[in-house]
């Protein structure tokens, strides 16, 4: 169920890319790699959430590591401003996310 939550993830962040090259649907290839790569991303979801992984779990980790990537990748390669309080603020989702997660772990161990 993690590879396809990792699936997900990946056609999320090369849609979202792809989004801002696609400049408002009017460029056909960065288009069509959005659709497909949104179409992946929520039936790589679909399959994560069929084998038992909890919503909030799923859900959780698909957006935390989608924003930090994102942020990441605009950062790097797109000349996007990336401050501290951006930075910190992607640590406290990632460590929300940690805590779902490890909150989800204690009460199925109960």
């Amino acid at each position: 169920m993690w590879l396809w939550l990792a699936l997900a993830i990946g056609a999320e962040v090369s849609g979202t890319v792809a989004l801002k090259f696609s400049q408002g649907f009017s460029r056909l290839v960065p288009s069509v790699i959005v659709v497909l790569g949104y179409g992946t991303a929520f039936y790589a979801l679909s399959r994560a959430l069929s084998r038992g992984m909890a919503i909030g779990v799923a859900y959780g980790v698909w957006a935390a590591v989608g924003v930090a990537a994102i942020a990441i990748i605009g950062a790097l390669f797109l000349e996007e401003p990336l401050t501290w309080v951006q930075v910190g603020g992607i640590v406290l989702v990632i460590a929300g996310v940690v805590a779902l997660e490890l909150g989800g772990a204690s009460s199925r161990a109960a």
